[in-house]
């Protein structure tokens, strides 16, 4: 893969992951999310793990992240208020986003080279995946998609309203005293 498109696919992550914490509108954060996982997804495919990316793209992009996405439109949840004040832990969370800015860099310094080991051919192959995601894991992948459907059902029964009464109108109520 060209340098040139790593960093550019990298900024994009990057960019695309602050803005999923930076965002006050719930709806804008999952929408930089979904940017940072096709990103990801781009990223993989580059890196010839095309069977990895499309996965990425197709399973979080697709399937997730929009289930995410209706359910944040379903409670309809609004931005957040700006805080006002709270100065002590604006500067708590400045110094403690500096100190793993730092540690990160001491750690990526002292990281060595390790060469990349030697595969298969069939692995990583979509057939050598679906043996193992539908033979040893089939327990865990259905009981997933069991937890996904409760947790939507969930949010549907959370969200639901309950009808108010309808106000009668005072002329009304005269007109239904004076016809009995």
């Amino acid at each position: 893969m060209p340098a040139g498109v790593f960093v550019f696919l990298a900024a994009l992550a990057l960019i695309s992951s602050i803005g999923v914490i930076a965002q006050r509108n719930p709806v804008h954060c999952l929408l930089a999310l979904i940017l940072t996982l096709i990103t990801i997804g781009a990223l993989f495919i580059a890196l010839d793990a095309v069977t990895v990316g499309l996965l990425q793209i197709i399973v979080y992009v697709g399937a997730i992240m929009v289930l995410f996405l209706f359910v944040v439109w379903l409670l309809n949840l609004q931005a957040e208020a700006t805080p006002v004040g709270h100065l002590a832990l604006k500067l708590f969370a400045s110094v403690a986003v500096a100190t793993m800015v730092a540690e990160l860099f001491v750690f990526t310094s002292r990281v060595k080279r390790v060469p990349i080991p030697n595969v298969s051919t069939g692995y990583g192959s979509i057939e050598s995946l679906a043996t193992t995601l539908f033979g040893k894991y089939l327990i865990a992948f259905e009981v997933t998609s069991i937890l996904l459907l409760v947790a939507v059902v969930g949010a549907v029964a959370v969200a639901r309203r309950v009808p108010e009464r309808v106000a009668v109108a005072p002329e009304a109520e005269v007109r239904s005293k004076l016809a009995s």
